[in-house]
């Protein structure tokens, strides 16, 4: 090692404390001898696909515990000079950085109490010079902050950040979401860049939960004018979707894995998909968040009783609101139970109850177990009423609460179509037959594939003469048919390029990247003509068909189910509107049921068509056979 560089680290550790200087513990002696040594790991430009920094990690001696980073911090607890071995660690980045001479921006870990014991060591104002003596530019260096511990001393760090703002430095915020990093310390600190856990990352093509959570993360930072940096990507699904998601940085061994020299490039299986801009497949969710329907639902503000209120009084009640279907009684705001309107007052009407039970309390004429829901309440949870064997629910209705406290009655006809508008619009999402993407995650990709400038072709699929399989089978077997169109289409698809989505009863809409969809088309209305006809019986399978009336009431014979598809090919910048898209499949869709060959083809600027092989009828056994 050159002189001065032996003499620099001496003065570094003299400035350090008695427990670095004096120590006695392994880490001591180790950081005395200057034995940690750092690697770089790069982070990309998932935009471009280049090199945008890299992040000094810090290892001990090669072949002994030391060279695990969480040995070293763990020993660094046991040896109470945690801060300081931090700032001896910024120290060895600085140095090694500099050593191999490599351009670009440097991220440096350091907690907020170390940086701000640092930036007291070095000085007001000196943190520049400090850094150039180094041999580092300053405005190449990013401080990233971990958050090992809490902050101590909020104010102390606001103004630690000035100093390194003026020094021409930047901040990093280090794992935000790992549950110790916040969004107080994002919006006290405002950093540059915010490294996003990655917990979230972690094969996020598959977790729509991750994802919903990376959109609100990525709005946060939209709001901070804060730039995004996903750590952990280990797979090209993952780099996909968030290259979709337009997070503009990232880090992992997919990128590059950590090494002793900068890198020129990112790996190879990263570039690729970075120079493939077809637009990935994301995950969806049945429905983004619980609906809370009872925020929709009419929550009647009824007056209320208690359990000691004389029977009088609830039937003066019961006259002055006659619109009133029940009542709650109600103690310290909480509902006890529940006064049906009909049933008091055919009880009240009856001879002598005024004289006998008129001024005795109601409570002997009340349900004593009311169905109470919460104000958030979901669809799911509600249907339980609707399902119960104990139809008082509907009669009777139901108290609603605000965390436990009385705010009204519900009824049974309001709950019918409360539930039933939540069901339709779950179904938007996803399917329950199917549990594919529903109409709005449909329109949703269409209008990422438009905005991404690519060529993509749009395919609606449907069945011929599927109502009269339906009536002459019934709904379980229609919807076994329905899933296997969906299991079918999907298994032609590649899930990476090509979105499955399902419209609704029998309608089904893919849109396709990959190269050879029209291939995959024809393997679709193959196989289905092939598996559909295990759903007929023996005598339909042998006629071809079956004998069932059409919609005008007449009988007559309709050939085996088959499916059809409709192909628009949609170029770049010809059509600007989901609804184009939709509206241009359709009309594919309706000449393909017309056409013998079951695929027609249509072109957003010019009408083709191209007919494959019509798959015929449902085959005779023999025939299958042969």
């Amino acid at each position: 090692m050159p002189f001065h560089i032996t003499e620099q680290r001496d003065r570094v550790v003299a400035a350090l404390s008695p427990a670095v200087r004096c120590g006695t513990g392994p880490l001591a002696r180790l950081v005395r001898d200057g034995e940690l040594h750092c690697v770089f790991q790069p982070i990309g430009d998932l935009r471009t696909g280049t090199v945008f920094a890299h992040e000094a990690l810090i290892r001990g001696p090669l072949d002994s515990p030391f060279h695990r980073p969480d040995f070293l911090l763990e020993m660094a607890r046991r040896e109470h000079l945690l801060q300081d071995f931090e700032l001896m660690c910024v120290y060895t980045a600085l140095r090694n950085w500099a050593a191999i001479g490599a351009p670009g921006r440097l991220f440096v870990n350091i907690s907020a109490d170390a940086l701000v014991q640092g930036v007291a060591l070095c000085g007001a104002g000196t943190l520049s010079a400090t850094l150039r003596d180094f041999g580092v530019v300053p405005r190449m260096v990013v401080l990233e902050i971990t958050e090992h511990e809490r902050v101590t001393d909020m104010a102390q760090l606001r103004q630690a950040v000035k100093e390194i703002h003026a020094a021409g430095m930047r901040l990093a915020l280090d794992d935000f979401g790992d549950g110790r990093s916040s969004l107080r310390l994002w919006s006290e600190v405002r950093p540059d860049f915010v490294k996003i856990d990655k917990y979230f990352i972690h094969a996020i093509a598959e977790h729509p939960e991750n994802l919903q959570m990376l959109r609100a993360i990525k709005g946060i930072a939209d709001m901070f004018g804060t730039q995004l940096i996903a750590e952990g990507i280990e797979t090209q699904d993952d780099l996909r979707a968030l290259r979709d998601l337009d997070i503009p940085h990232g880090q992992g061994w997919l990128l590059g894995r950590p090494a002793s020299t900068a890198r020129q490039a990112l790996e190879a299986p990263a570039l690729e998909v970075m120079r493939d801009r077809r637009v990935a497949v994301l995950p969806h969710l049945a429905q983004s968040a619980r609906p809370g329907i009872l925020r929709g639902l009419q929550v009647v503000p009824a007056p209320t009783a208690t359990p000691e209120t004389a029977n009088d009084s609830v039937a003066e009640l019961f006259m002055q609101h006659p619109e009133l279907h029940a009542l709650a009684l109600v103690e310290d705001g909480r509902p006890v139970a529940l006064i049906n309107r009909q049933q008091f007052m055919n009880h009240y009407a009856t001879l002598y109850f005024r004289e006998v039970h008129g001024r005795k309390p109601c409570m002997a004429f009340a349900n004593p177990a009311p169905r109470v829901v919460e104000l958030d309440c979901d669809a799911d949870q509600l249907i339980g009423i609707l399902t119960s064997q104990d139809q008082r629910y509907l009669s009777d209705g139901f108290i609603v609460t605000d965390n436990g406290r009385y705010i009204g009655l519900g009824t049974g006809d309001k709950l019918v179509r409360a539930v039933t508008e939540a069901r339709i619009e779950a179904a938007r999402h996803a399917n329950p037959l199917t549990f594919l993407p529903g109409n709005i995650p449909i329109s949703m990709h269409i209008e990422r594939l438009l905005e991404s400038g690519n060529g993509f072709v749009a395919c609606y699929a449907d069945l011929n003469h599927f109502k009269p399989f339906n009536d002459q089978y019934g709904y379980w077997r229609g919807d076994e048919m329905i899933r296997l169109v969906a299991r079918l289409v999907v298994a032609h698809c590649d899930a990476r390029r090509d979105f499955v989505g399902h419209v609704g009863g029998d309608d089904f809409l893919v849109l396709f990247q990959s190269g050879d969809w029209l291939r995959r088309c024809r393997g679709i209305v193959d196989a289905f003509a092939h598996e559909a006809r295990a759903l007929f019986d023996d005598t339909a399978r042998q006629a071809g068909g079956i004998h069932a009336e059409d919609r005008h009431g007449i009988l007559r014979f309709f050939p085996c189910t088959t499916l059809s598809i409709g192909a628009a090919q949609i170029p770049p910048g010809v059509l600007r509107h989901a609804e184009e898209v939709a509206n241009l499949a359709a009309q594919a869709k309706h000449e393909a049921k017309q056409s013998p060959g079951g695929i027609v083809v249509l072109d957003a600027g010019r009408v083709s068509a191209l007919q494959a092989p019509h798959p015929g009828p449902c085959p005779a056994p023999a025939a299958l056979a042969a």
